[in-house]
């Protein structure tokens, strides 16, 4: 036995509903200058971008999914609004041009921020924790034995000293003994012939 058909009151009304706002959008939208299919696409944006707002709405309360559904409410309903007489559809003022104009890039802005915004974390999927290794065997230790000590590391050689250096190293000690009445230290004497700190030390041995 067939069930007998039951029609939604609700369901009706909201098709209903949906189709004047649907008109109201494609007639304010082609009174701007958007003729032809474009003028069929506005409501189509308006009312997917109501949808996609909805579905945020269901699982995330955040700032952003309350200010696109404003945006996408103002816009179906003013829309609606427009259309009642409250404006000449013959003669479009231009902001209202301007509006309709701008708004497919905003609602491709909104569309896409909500569809690739992070997923709330209620929705993420938990992963399940990495499975401890097992346990090595603790192998057998070795009876501690004395070791030998390491060998010692032979001293570093001091740099060779090229002659005409020392003898330039020569003079700037004599000219510095001469200011100064001083003999020139180390630093000095490294500062003066720009060298490494330890081509210093073995020109200054040297010259002692």
């Amino acid at each position: 036995m067939s069930r007998p058909l039951r029609i939604d009151a609700v369901l009706v009304q909201a098709v209903i509903a949906g189709a004047l706002s649907f008109a109201h959008l494609h007639d304010l939208a082609e009174a701007a200058g958007q003729t032809g299919w474009k003028a069929w696409a506005y409501p189509v944006s308006v009312d997917l971008l109501l949808v996609a707002v909805w579905r945020r709405l269901r699982t995330e309360r955040s700032r952003m999914a309350w200010f696109w559904f404003l945006v996408a409410l103002v816009a179906s309903l003013g829309a609606n609004i427009a259309t009642a007489g409250l404006l000449d559809l013959d003669h479009v003022p231009a902001w209202l041009r301007i509006l309709v104009a701008g708004w497919p890039a905003l609602a491709f802005l909104g569309g896409t921020l909500l569809a690739h915004s992070p997923t709330p974390v209620a929705d993420q999927v938990p992963v399940p924790p990495a499975p401890a290794p097992d346990p090595e065997p603790t192998p057998e230790r070795e009876p501690i034995t004395a070791r030998e000590p390491a060998p010692a590391l032979p001293e570093a050689s001091a740099p060779a000293v090229p002659p005409a250096l020392i003898d330039h190293a020569r003079k700037v000690a004599t000219e510095h003994r001469t200011r100064t009445g001083t003999d020139i230290d180390t630093a000095t004497l490294r500062a003066r012939l720009g060298v490494p700190e330890d081509l210093a030390g073995a020109i200054a041995a040297q010259l002692a």
